[in-house]
């Protein structure tokens, strides 16, 4: 299974750093945010990885290499102006072959184990979903007896932690531009093709300065 890491976004929030640095190389207890995924991965028995960009994009690339120092062959798919969460993984598909392959989002950090992850799916996405967290407290989707569900009733939400399974044929309807991935990922839950999993562990969003402390605390807290 090939693994994408998503790394368009121009982390407007996270100004000024955000300024100079493309936000997955702002570093947390030392090491960019982009380096934790990539460890992780490698970790888990990943070897192809295809990395979107378009701000800053060129650091990337001349930070990651070939990816070969993390035991990992990496290709990159730039963008120039964004395309969104969808249109980005949409470009990316002629690198990302014809089967099911992981999504993380370059702007998050987490422990978990993505081992779990290198198996077939049934439908056409897996979810990874987590506690909502105090800034998303109304959540995303609801997990129901392992199929992700939207809006329903009673149900208790959690929130989408950006770390997914996809199928290419979730974007059989996808032409090239600018996309969100959540409306395919709602038309495809009303299919019952979305099944999910419960994070168990941390993670956080790592969208704004102190989400970025928020890290650094847990980070030392470990040691």
């Amino acid at each position: 299974m090939k693994a994408m890491i998503l790394a368009a976004g121009k982390g407007e929030r996270m100004r000024p750093l955000t300024l100079t640095t493309p936000k997955p190389l702002v570093r947390v207890g030392g090491v960019p945010l982009i380096d934790y995924h990539l460890r992780a991965l490698a970790a888990a028995g990943f070897t192809e990885v295809v990395i979107n960009h378009a701000w800053l994009g060129q650091q990337i690339e001349d930070y990651l290499g070939d990816g070969s120092r993390y035991g990992l062959s990496i290709q990159y798919s730039p963008e120039g102006e964004p395309l969104e969460t969808g249109g980005g993984i949409f470009r990316a598909l002629p690198l990302l072959g014809d089967d099911a392959f992981l999504v993380v989002n370059g702007d998050i950090w987490t422990d978990y184990d993505f081992t779990s992850l290198r198996q077939p799916i049934a439908g056409l996405a897996h979810l990874v979903l987590a506690d909502n967290p105090a800034h998303h407290p109304t959540g995303d989707f609801s997990l129901l007896d392992g199929q992700v569900r939207d809006g329903q009733p009673g149900a208790q939400t959690l929130t989408y932690s950006g770390i997914a399974v996809l199928h290419p044929k979730l974007f059989a309807v996808c032409a090239d531009g600018a996309f969100k991935l959540a409306p395919l990922l709602r038309d495809a839950m009303a299919q019952g093709r979305v099944s999910g999993e419960r994070l168990h562990g941390q993670w956080v969003d790592v969208g704004t300065h102190e989400r970025l402390a928020e890290v650094e605390q847990l980070i030392e807290a470990s040691y």
